[in-house]
């Protein structure tokens, strides 16, 4: 957190609020970030994805000046990251994945502290204080001392404490781990709004559903380098088409119901074991007016019909070959070996 400046520094009018060049950053024989390419347009929510070790929050520690890049270049709103890091320090928030504040305080004592610290003055450091708390649901709590808090209201406080100032960029890495569904609705809830009001943000996270619920684009990031990017429903149609699933009444035409599904949409069908399911690729919803055409005239029921579009889970299963939640085979911790920028 920036403090003990008088002038505002207002972000330069443009398009981008993030633009990142082959970003690279090695820890010993490691190469944590690999040639990581983004570009965030200003005013929009842009989440980065992928599993514990992709890099993520090394990308983001170089963005936010906390780490300096080996290699490559990085821009906030037009600002280098590396040659104006006390300009752009002003233009940003930092939310880790831990609360970042001093645990021998109440609630109400830290966001005061950090308000007083930006410039706020005393009744305004105090009603700030109130009405983040309030916000984030932590009011009951605000004369609490932090030793006594949960994993999910540090997470709640860190993230207030960081948008005291509300700066024209925020970076969130993984703003919602260890929180219950109920809060992490309300979290992306203010995310929108924060939005809404004026600020960028750009959110790392594990979770699939987030990402989905939140970000206008998404950058799949794994091993150090990002494999795939776009919008949710451009990288979900960037692995295929919609599945056709099907059940017929009786499970004795199961058989000659798949040769007739791969017949009329020219695809190959699939039984899914044990749920007398077909399921096939479908690229054109037309074609399944003729497909049921021809599973009529062959006398063939139909119990069940769905159209799914693929998910998140299947996009990132497919670029990467494994899952979000699984452990890469990266083995440094970016916290502990994170070569914090001298200033």
């Amino acid at each position: 957190m920036n403090v003990g400046h008088t002038k505002k520094i207002e972000p330069k009018p443009g398009d981008w609020a993030v633009e990142a060049h082959g970003l690279v950053k090695i820890f010993g024989e490691n190469r944590a970030v690999d040639g990581v390419d983004l570009n965030v347009k200003t005013g929009t929510i842009y989440g980065v994805l992928g599993p514990n070790g992709a890099g993520k929050t090394t990308t983001i520690r170089m963005l936010a000046t906390l780490l300096r890049p080996d290699a490559g270049s990085a821009r906030i709103f037009g600002h280098d990251v590396a040659k104006e890091s006390q300009i752009v320090r002003q233009l940003i928030g930092v939310t880790g994945q831990y609360a970042s504040v001093d645990e021998s305080l109440s609630a109400t004592e830290n966001l005061i502290i950090f308000s007083r610290l930006l410039g706020l003055g005393r009744a305004e450091a105090r009603r700030k204080a109130e009405e983040l708390l309030e916000e984030f649901g932590l009011s009951e709590a605000a004369k609490r001392p932090l030793k006594n808090f949960s994993g999910g209201m540090r997470r709640r406080l860190d993230l207030a404490a960081s948008l005291i100032a509300q700066p024209p960029l925020i970076f969130l890495d993984e703003p919602t781990t260890g929180l219950d569904p109920r809060t992490r609705a309300q979290m992306w809830d203010t995310i929108r709004r924060l939005v809404k009001t004026g600020s960028t943000v750009l959110l790392t996270t594990q979770y699939l559903d987030e990402a989905d619920q939140l970000a206008d684009r998404i950058a799949v990031i794994d091993r150090g380098h990002v494999v795939a990017e776009g919008t949710v429903d451009e990288l979900k149609a960037s692995i295929g088409t919609s599945s056709l699933q099907l059940k017929v009444e009786n499970p004795l035409n199961i058989e000659a119901a798949r040769k007739i599904v791969e017949q009329v949409l020219k695809v190959q069908a699939n039984i899914a074991a044990g749920a007398g399911k077909i399921t096939a690729p479908m690229e054109n919803a037309d074609t399944v007016t003729d497909l049921l055409i021809a599973l009529r005239a062959a006398g063939i029921h139909l119990a069940e019909m769905s159209v799914q579009k693929p998910t998140l889970d299947e996009v990132f299963l497919t670029i990467t070959g494994h899952g979000v939640k699984e452990e890469t085979s990266l083995t440094s911790d970016e916290s502990d070996k994170a070569e914090v920028v001298r200033v």
